[in-house]
């Protein structure tokens, strides 16, 4: 009834600007006139073609998520085109400049059109036949499904709030209380992490929280997803360093504390622990000096000042470099009293260094890697494992290979089914350290693997049985989320919300595919995984990229979920940066903001809360300059919704 309402004040009010217009003295050249409406005109004409054309899409979606269907292909149909000459154009006529038309394409352009026949004398200005979502209505589309995937929206912010826990909250229902008060309204839970025992443990402390303070929270559970990182590296080797804090003369202002460990013995004091091979053979008390012979050939001396059994705790003033068997000599008053051998230590990560210009072999075979060096032969090539075999099927020769959050740039230049060969392009100065579990991202690659992986499956028992709203990771095809509405479905969770994760090039470029497939079977959402989108788009168009997700989700009228790095340096330091605290700002234009974990994670919750109360009388969305969108080419005779089954062809 409410709907009905608006539609009949929007129709009367827009009769009535037209009938002033048609009053108002004609100042307007006509022939400007015309010409702009034979371009909105022919904008009309092609939606209702791409409407005709995507039917079968359109009629795949519930009936009551049709209008968010059409409205997407409205979107993308206009957004095929740069609009800004016309832009410019209706700004000098005192016109709708379209840079709002998001959730309301069709009726922007129809009122743009009914205003210039208006302006024209033309009659037809007068009635309007097409039925689409007002502008009212399509913020009433976007508001409702927003609450029924994330929870109803707090009254005093426009955003909702989401928290990662971290696995100890399990055990700390008071750190849950403590952020359901200061405003978090979900919490996420990251399967890639702990077990499902922890997991259960996160959710009751949850439950004894909302009893505490009388507020209810969703529960988002992230999927662990596809892993694609390097494999284990050759262990380094086994040193430690000892090293006294100095000031600006080199002079020892602090001491190193170093705990020296009979065989057998432990101990939880601070400070650096060394096993000794033997036990001490005399009495210890403080004031002696335990000699080091070190790894550089140097005598360094660990005073004693306590002792606890088999435990001696040290000082040492002067750095020092210990390995295994190096020799050490318990002295007093100038006399050696007993000798004997470090024990075991352990040994530090492996790691390859990289420079630019250098080549580095990844292994399907899962045989640790190790840096460059000189063999029997001759030089061999640094070699590093990949932990999916997918790549080396996909992957062809000049396409770029990214390592540790994009830190290290490379291009493919030979492949083999079990090698691929790169060349290190970029590195920060200095070069780099490659290491073992650091992620690979191949942007210009179109991997054929299923984003629902075998241990998705296993999880999503839990998941079923506990949350509220699932996140869909790595996901990059159609068939994906058909695969996972269909497991839900076994599962008897067909209700359950999706997120889809949109966190590589190609998900972004398929986008409109995703939405509307993900609307076959809603509550569907987006989250703009900023991390892993930055390093397959490049830092430098990520702005860009997030506002086009932002455009294409509100057309849907699809929630967004602002996530990775808001206020990091607050959660883990306790203090923003002025750029942290600008990006929280913008994240207005999202139905739902996530933090991170952190030990400040509370006064973080509390902080972006107040943010966003403040910046909601500042901001409803944007307008925007709309030159034309490259995704929104994919749009003619692309949107091929997947039907349950295909995904079967793509594994």
């Amino acid at each position: 009834m409410c709907a009905v309402l608006r539609r009949a004040i929007g129709a009367a009010t827009g009769e009535l600007l037209a009938l002033l217009v048609i009053a108002m003295p004609r100042t307007f050249d006509p022939d400007r006139l015309r010409a702009v409406l034979s371009v909105v005109q022919g904008l009309l004409q092609e939606m209702r073609v791409a409407t005709h054309r995507e039917r079968d899409a359109i009629e795949a979606v519930p009936a009551d998520y049709r209008a968010s269907a059409q409205n997407l292909i409205h979107y993308l149909t206009v957004r095929a085109h740069d609009l800004r000459p016309l832009q410019g154009e209706l700004a000098a006529l005192s016109l709708s400049s379209l840079g709002r038309m998001e959730g309301h394409t069709l009726g922007t352009l129809s009122g743009v059109e009914r205003a210039l026949l208006a302006l024209l004398g033309d009659t037809r200005a007068l009635s309007d036949a097409e039925a689409h979502p007002s502008a009212a209505e399509a913020a009433d589309l976007l508001a409702s499904r927003s609450s029924q995937l994330l929870g109803e929206r707090p009254r005093a912010q426009p955003a909702r709030i989401m928290v990662t826990l971290p696995g100890e909250a399990g055990r700390d229902p008071e750190l849950l209380r403590r952020l359901l008060e200061a405003g978090m309204d979900l919490v996420r839970i990251n399967l890639a992490h702990d077990d499902a025992a922890t997991w259960s443990a996160m959710v009751r402390a949850l439950r004894t929280a909302e009893v505490e303070t009388g507020r209810h929270c969703r529960i988002f559970v992230d999927l662990p997803g596809p892993k694609l990182r390097t494999g284990e590296v050759e262990p380094g080797p086994s040193v430690l360093r000892l090293r006294p804090r100095r000031d600006l003369f080199g002079r020892t202002i602090e001491p190193v504390a170093v705990t020296l460990l009979e065989p057998g013995a432990c101990s939880t004091a601070p400070g650096l622990h060394v096993p000794m091979r033997e036990r001490v053979a005399v009495p210890v008390m403080p004031g002696d000096q335990f000699r080091v012979h070190d790894a550089r050939g140097r005598w360094r001396s660990l005073v004693v000042v306590e002792v606890a059994g088999g435990v001696f705790h040290c000082l040492s003033s002067r750095t020092a470099y210990l390995i295994p068997d190096c020799e050490i000599v318990l002295r007093r008053g100038g006399v050696a009293l007993w000798g004997g051998r470090i024990g075991d230590l352990p040994s530090l990560p492996g790691e390859i260094p990289l420079v630019n210009g250098d080549l580095l072999v990844l292994t399907k075979a899962q045989v640790p890697g190790h840096a460059a060096r000189l063999g029997a032969e001759g030089p061999v090539v640094a070699r590093v494992p990949c932990t999916l075999p997918e790549v080396f099927a996909a992957a062809q020769p000049g396409q770029r290979v990214l390592f540790d959050d994009g830190k290290i740039s490379s291009r493919i230049e030979r492949c083999s089914p079990t090698e691929i060969e790169v060349r290190i392009l970029e590195t920060p100065p200095g070069g780099a350290r490659l290491r073992a579990q650091k992620g690979i991202n191949l942007p210009d690659t179109d991997l054929r693997m299923q984003a629902l992986t075998v241990q998705d499956r296993q999880c999503l028992d839990w998941v079923a049985a506990h949350a509220d709203v699932l996140g869909m990771s790595f996901v990059q095809h159609p068939e994906d989320v058909v695969a996972l509405h269909e497991e839900l479905e076994r599962r008897g969770r067909g209700d359950m919300g999706i997120v889809l994760k949109i966190e590589t090039r190609l998900a972004f470029e398929r986008l409109p595919e995703l939405l509307l497939t993900g609307l076959r079977s809603p509550p569907l959402g987006v989250m703009v995984a900023r991390g892993d989108l930055a390093v397959e788009v490049g830092f430098a168009r990520l702005a860009e990229v997030q506002e086009e997700i932002l455009w294409l989700c509100e057309a849907a009228h699809v929630p967004v979920i602002w996530a990775t790095q808001v206020l990091d340096s607050m959660a883990r330091t306790g203090t923003p940066s002025r750029a942290e605290v600008t990006d929280a700002a913008m994240s207005v234009r999202a139905e739902c903001v996530m933090l991170n974990k952190g030990p400040f994670v509370v006064e973080t919750v509390r902080f972006l809360a107040g943010v966003l109360q403040r910046m909601q009388d500042h901001h409803a969305k944007k307008s925007s300059m709309l030159r034309s969108l490259s995704v929104a080419g994919r749009l003619p005779g692309a949107l091929k919704a997947a039907r349950p089954g295909e995904h079967a062809a793509h594994q």
